[in-house]
């Protein structure tokens, strides 16, 4: 019974922590292409914050910022595709690498849904008129502000942010540590079949 037991606890902690060891398998190209063209917009997002954070009022900083807002509302858009397309695909994705894996990337699109989303309500509240790529997202409105609006972003919007950008530094350290350990079929995943030449 006694090795039973720690048999047991050990395959729940190799499925836990070790990837399963699966054919090579990928991603499909509208996901992967998704997934790119979203780390590529989440590090100009960045990069927009932290002038706005570092170097406030700067010339850096007024040049940037006025992408913040329409970087992120990009950001959403593109998260509102990625998981429409996600759930077609949900039969035809490669199965997850272990239990952390799957809550770091719940926890990775909980936030990128929440974030983008207080912001844009922060700006409603503000009565401000909101306008990006040429399009009016929000009309402007006169008269009082909705003060809980205003205070949900003022409270959340950064703090969630940042802690989004420690969850994005883990989710690339941990594909780095798989690639260190010689198993590349995490970033193979997201980088399709590459072609020995």
């Amino acid at each position: 019974m006694f090795t039973f037991d720690i048999k047991k606890k050990e395959a729940a902690m190799k499925d836990t922590f070790e990837t399963p060891r699966s054919p090579d398998d990928h991603y499909d190209a509208v996901s992967r292409t998704l997934h790119w063209l979203m780390a590529l917009v989440f590090t100009w997002s960045y990069c927009t914050a932290a002038a706005h954070y570092l170097a406030s009022d700067s010339a850096l900083d007024k040049l940037l910022w006025p992408y913040h807002k329409p970087a992120g509302l990009l950001l959403l858009v593109l998260l509102i595709l990625r998981a429409g397309w996600n759930l077609l695909q949900r039969h035809n994705r490669p199965p997850s690498v272990n239990r952390l894996a799957s809550f770091g990337h719940g926890a990775l699109y909980a936030l990128m849904f929440l974030i983008p989303t207080i912001g844009l309500l922060r700006q409603y509240g503000s009565g401000r008129e909101f306008s990006a790529f040429g399009l009016t997202i929000m009309q402007g409105f006169e008269g009082e502000k909705v003060q809980w609006m205003i205070d949900l972003g003022r409270d959340f919007h950064s703090e969630l942010g940042w802690a989004m950008l420690v969850l994005i530094v883990g989710h690339i350290g941990a594909v780095i540590l798989h690639a260190l350990r010689g198993d590349t079929r995490v970033l193979r995943r997201m980088l399709g079949k590459v072609r020995r030449v």
